[in-house]
């Protein structure tokens, strides 16, 4: 047995599932700061992320976007797909959270209205951008199944650096470095910032914060804000990975940032980062291991393996805890 090609496959394995892993980091952090500060599992927040790949893609579009355009280029399409996808995304979340949930709030509605809320919203936004897609492409070939968007690419996969016979490619570590600079800028402003210190307040006991003069509505409106801009960032990436974009991408994403969540312990932010990290290094070994498309079966096999055995996840819920 050839252990050095075994190792060297094992080390690639690694790296494709932490660059994949990053995306479910991203959409894991909306489903953690919105459980940490409500207790409740918005599942429309995976089309908050495929409405970042529609909003990046219109905006490359309306730029006139080329394949492999000029480095200097790429790098401003790409930061101006980052904000737009953002804002997008942003402005998504925080629309479902005042048209929707804002007013089950206040009617004291129970944990499973909210369930329900959450999925009806996640169907009515995959429909209307079905709807639209069936409009703006009818006569062209294409029907609703197998309507797949593609998007030029930006930057050339180009190998950077070899470690361990690994490849590490350029997409790669742009990725993975984006996941855990966004995972950082996040975490200090949740537990250095004054509005971050509100936000631990409202998911530790939100009486007692709403006692000590912390505006509830507005903590919730900026925890869905994050989240959203969070899943806009995932997006970019995911435009950047594989080029390609569909009214429900976000279903099978978004349920695996889910367990990502889980996995990590829904509520802890840092293990939001570790559990989609994880995530995807598993569905890449499953998928080597099986020859096949059993990522899928993997993945959510590690959900259900979690919510057995350890609940809180790996790291635990601990949104409304400070840290060192």
């Amino acid at each position: 047995m050839n252990f050095d090609a075994l190792f060297g496959d094992l080390a690639q394995h690694t790296v494709d599932g932490l660059s994949k892993g990053a995306i479910y980091a991203l959409v894991a952090l909306g489903y953690t700061l919105v459980y940490g500060v409500l207790r409740l599992i918005n599942f429309a927040h995976s089309e908050i992320f495929m409405v970042g790949t529609f909003a990046i893609l219109g905006t490359w579009s309306l730029l006139g976007v080329a394949d492999n355009p000029p480095i200097g280029m790429a790098i401003v399409y790409l930061l101006i797909g980052l904000v737009v996808g953002a804002l997008a995304s942003g402005a998504t979340a925080l629309t479902v959270e005042r048209v929707a949930y804002r007013r089950l709030r206040r009617m004291n509605a129970p944990p499973l209205i909210f369930l329900i809320t959450a999925i009806g919203l996640s169907l009515v936004l995959v429909e209307i951008f079905a709807l639209w897609m069936a409009g703006f492409f009818s006569g062209r070939g294409f029907t609703e199944n197998r309507l797949v968007i593609g998007i030029p690419p930006l930057l050339k996969q180009e190998t950077v650096l070899s470690v361990a016979g690994a490849d590490i490619t350029n997409v790669q570590i742009i990725m993975v470095v984006s996941a855990l600079v966004m995972l950082y800028g996040l975490d200090q402003f949740i537990n250095r910032t004054r509005y971050g210190r509100g936000v631990r307040a409202v998911a530790q006991s939100p009486d007692t914060a709403a006692l000590m003069g912390v505006h509830q509505d507005r903590v919730i409106m900026l925890v869905f804000v994050l989240g959203g801009l969070m899943a806009g960032a995932a997006a970019l990436l995911w435009n950047m990975r594989y080029g390609i974009t569909k009214f429900d991408i976000g279903f099978v994403v978004g349920l695996k940032a889910f367990t990502a969540a889980v996995l990590g312990g829904i509520g802890n932010l840092r293990g939001a980062l570790l559990g989609g990290l994880l995530l995807g290094v598993i569905e890449v070994y499953a998928a080597t291991l099986t020859r096949s498309t059993w990522e899928d079966v993997a993945a959510f096999v590690v959900l259900v393996v979690v919510l057995i055995f350890r609940p809180t996840g790996l790291l635990g819920e601990s949104l409304g805890k400070a840290r060192a």
